[in-house]
């Protein structure tokens, strides 16, 4: 019957001399005052000689990203939803930032260089600077819903055309009728024509369900004007009509008028006005809702009522 065994303790004698540069220093070893101190120190020395395990540039680049080794600048910008009070810190190189946008290349080595080490951007929220900056260390990006918009604004900001392609890449394959009057108004600010015409596309298909979206209710009115002026809509003029009239409301409102008659045409503007072709309508539609908005002057009423008069004769 074998014996109980019992550990002897650990002596200086027994530990073995642990293979770390760094440990090896003056040929002289002291041995850690316990455990975690010696793997705290054995990763010090892996982190130490982290792109020996890195064999690619871009490996050893995205191990920089959002990194404070060997940063020498940093930018601060608002947290999630805007929040100013709630800034966020991101560590960067001004190398890195430069060989990949000449904005960059100018901020820092420019004529006008930056002096300060610290850049403060009011201009973007931390999660979009976040993923441009992802890009410009390791050609990745991870895309939402809710910071797309923003990286897009970015990557035009500090002309990264290969991120802008990325971006416009997933609106085109996320474009919806919910969403399309919150893309458009961007993709015709940074002139992206595909993305325009992809967004043409949604609303003339499906002219209902978009019009009816909550973004719908925000849009600027000149590209109200385009979208009153199309020949190409797929709805009522009657329910095109409404939507508008919704429009005109939530806009007065927002003035702090008082959304009337009067106060609706005045914030449609004669544009949109004539834009909605009326003489389509049926006389019922017409007369229980045209009449009621009250947008239309006498004169107006008293032709479009003949053009549908004549309309029905025939």
């Amino acid at each position: 019957m074998r014996g109980k065994f019992v550990r002897p303790p650990l002596t200086e004698k027994s530990v073995p001399l642990i293979q770390f540069p760094e440990f090896l220093e003056n040929n002289a070893y002291q041995r850690p005052g316990n455990l975690a101190d010696c793997n705290y120190r054995a990763m010090s020395v892996i982190e130490k000689n982290w792109q020996t395990t890195k064999p690619t540039i871009r490996e050893r680049s995205k191990h920089m990203f959002n990194n404070d080794l060997f940063s020498d600048v940093k930018f601060v910008a608002r947290g999630p939803n805007g929040e100013s009070e709630s800034k966020q810190v991101i560590p960067a190189h001004k190398f890195v930032l430069s060989i990949s946008s000449p904005v960059f290349e100018a901020m820092f080595y420019g004529e006008l260089a930056e002096t300060t080490d610290s850049i403060e951007l009011p201009d973007c929220e931390y999660d979009s600077l976040l993923e441009l900056f992802r890009y410009i260390y390791s050609d990745e990006v991870n895309l939402s819903g809710s910071n797309v918009m923003g990286v897009l604004y970015l990557a035009k900001k500090y002309m990264v055309p290969s991120l802008t392609e990325k971006c416009t890449e997933y609106l085109q394959g996320n474009l919806d009728p919910s969403n399309v009057f919150s893309i458009l108004p961007s993709a015709q600010k940074y002139e992206e024509k595909n993305l325009v015409d992809q967004c043409w596309k949604v609303i003339d298909k499906r002219t209902e369900k978009a019009v009816k979206s909550d973004a719908f209710a925000t849009i600027e009115r000149a590209l109200l004007e385009e979208v009153v002026v199309r020949d190409t809509l797929t709805i009522s003029e009657v329910d095109l009509f409404k939507e508008v009239m919704q429009w005109a409301t939530k806009e007065s409102e927002k003035r702090g008028l008082v959304a009337d008659g009067q106060v609706k045409r005045r914030t449609l503007g004669e544009k949109i006005v004539k834009g909605i072709r009326f003489p389509v309508m049926t006389r019922g539609e017409f007369a229980s809702v045209v009449l009621d908005s009250k947008i239309l002057t006498l004169d107006e009423v008293s032709d479009i009522v003949k053009s549908l008069s004549s309309v029905k004769g025939t």
